[in-house]
This record gives C-alpha cells, structure tokens and sequence, in this order.
C-alpha cells in the first residue's frame, strides 16, 4: 500500500493537471506546467502516471468513475421498481450522479465543471479517452431508452442521447453565471437545474 506521502503527492499532480486541463486544454498543458504547479519533478509524475495521456486517463477516469457507478446504480433502482420505464426517470437517473459529482465537488475541484466540458469537446485524445471511459452507462441508458421508446432506432437515441451530453456540459460549463441553468451551488439550485432540463430534454427525446 503506498505511503500517505505518496498518495498525497498523487492526488497533488492529479488536482493541478485537471485545472490545467480545464484552462489550457490537452495541447496547452504540458508536463512541465504540471510538475512546476504542482511543486514536484518530473520523475514524481512519470512514477505514478507514466505519459501525459496517461496521466489524462488518470484525471478523467477520477471523474467518470463515480459518475458512471451512480448512474448505473440510478438505473438499477429504476428498473428493479418493475414499473414501465419513463423518458424522465431515466433522464433523472442519467443526469442527477454527473451534476451532484460535478458540483459536490467544487470547493475542492472548482473547475471540474469545465474540465468535464473540455473533455468530452476538445480535439483527440481527450474526446476518445472520455468517450471510452463514460461507455458502460452509456450503452446501458441507450439500451433503457430503447425500452421506454421501441419505436425509435439506436441511431436515433445514441445522436438524442449525444446531446443530452451537450446540455449536461453546457450546464456545467455556465453553472454559476448570470441567466445559467445551475444558477446555485446549492442542494435546490441542484434539484431545479434537473427539473429543468428534464422538462426542456424529454420532448426531444420522445420525438420521432
């Protein structure tokens, strides 16, 4: 098991690279920024992370995990209520684990919002990397929503489904600002931001 100091030093270089990332992007960060940001050498992140696309895994695959776990567990809850499947509970299951993880977090990772933005828009590799790592809730929302909607293609629902993703990071990129969906960092501000997208995502996703 690895010493608190080096656990500590891990979680140090993975802080700063996901704020570098968030502000600068993949080919505006470089390792050197990281280690000079995070008061390390080179060596530190090179022992612990390998490659800068390795360490951009590491900071991705720290978000997508819970992400993906609660989504996947909101499902599960949803499905074992034997109920027929609805539009919004599964938008609700898909959405509330991405923005309480994004937003919970933001006194620690105040610009995680952002980084999940850049990651799923920037230039390769960072879409491919993210894409990968949020796959298994998204076959398994795909597979929910063809339940819920028979009648549409997978085709429809993975280019519907695509934008859902888009509000979500629109959401999170503006969250805070003036007019913004998540106006609030606040358990409420949470609850109507959801409500809302909800309500303006289902139409959408119904339509033929």
């Amino acid at each position: 098991m690895p010493h608190a100091s080096s656990i500590e030093t891990q979680e140090q270089i993975l802080n700063v690279a996901e704020c570098l990332l968030a502000e600068n992007g993949y080919a505006g960060t470089t390792l050197r920024n990281v280690v000079s940001k995070a008061n390390v050498n080179l060596a530190a992140v090179h022992y612990h992370f390998g490659s800068k696309e390795d360490l951009l895994k590491a900071v991705i695959a720290r978000i997508s995990g819970p992400v993906v776990s609660g989504q996947l567990a909101a499902l599960a809850a949803l499905i074992e209520k034997d109920v027929p499947l609805s539009v919004a509970a599964i938008l609700r299951a898909y959405l509330e684990p991405a923005l309480t993880c994004a937003m919970g977090c933001r006194e620690a990772h105040p610009l995680r919002g952002q980084f999940i933005g850049r990651s799923r828009t920037e230039p390769e590799p960072m879409q491919s990397i993210a894409a990968e790592q949020f796959q298994p809730s998204t076959e398994k929302f795909l597979d929910a929503l063809q339940q819920a909607l028979p009648d549409q293609t997978r085709s429809q629902l993975n280019w519907k489904l695509d934008l859902v993703v888009a509000c979500l990071i629109r959401s999170l990129f503006k969250a805070g600002q003036p007019n913004a969906v998540l106006s609030t960092h606040t358990p409420d501000g949470l609850e109507q931001a959801i409500t809302k997208l909800i309500a303006f995502l289902t139409p959408g996703l119904e339509s033929d």
